[in-house]
């Protein structure tokens, strides 16, 4: 099956060639996919699925926290959000609730958006 291979390779090839702020959009991008499986998954009952993509959003979460560049004064503000969102996730899994996991994908949309706007005012193009 040489397609899903080529796509594998593509997207391999994406992530090796990004940009910093290409990575943290494909995290955002990430992150929001993650919390949609699980809430299709809590529709579907699909209890281990809906867990599992939580802790791959949460993951994603951590990751974003933990190379905020402090230095910068609106790294606190990020650090605030992802926090939050760490929370709200935990409280999702716990309860396996899609409500909650559709608030933190709306919060996380809207950080993409804004993202995205920083790299076009920056100049950074690329996959957004």
């Amino acid at each position: 099956m040489p397609l899903p291979n080529a796509y594998a390779q593509y997207a391999n090839n994406r992530i090796m060639t990004a940009s910093p702020a290409e990575l943290t959009l494909m995290l955002y991008e990430g992150a929001i996919k993650f919390c949609n499986i699980a809430i299709e998954a809590i529709g579907n009952k699909d209890i281990q699925r809906a867990h599992t993509n939580i802790v791959k959003a949460q993951n994603v979460i951590d990751y974003l926290t933990q190379t905020l560049d402090m230095k910068y004064p609106v790294a606190k503000d990020f650090e605030n959000i992802y926090n939050y969102l760490s929370r709200r996730l935990v409280e999702a899994n716990v309860s396996k609730d899609s409500e909650i996991l559709k608030e933190v994908a709306e919060h996380l949309r809207s950080v993409r958006e804004t993202w995205k706007e920083v790299m076009r005012q920056n100049g950074i193009t690329g996959h957004i």
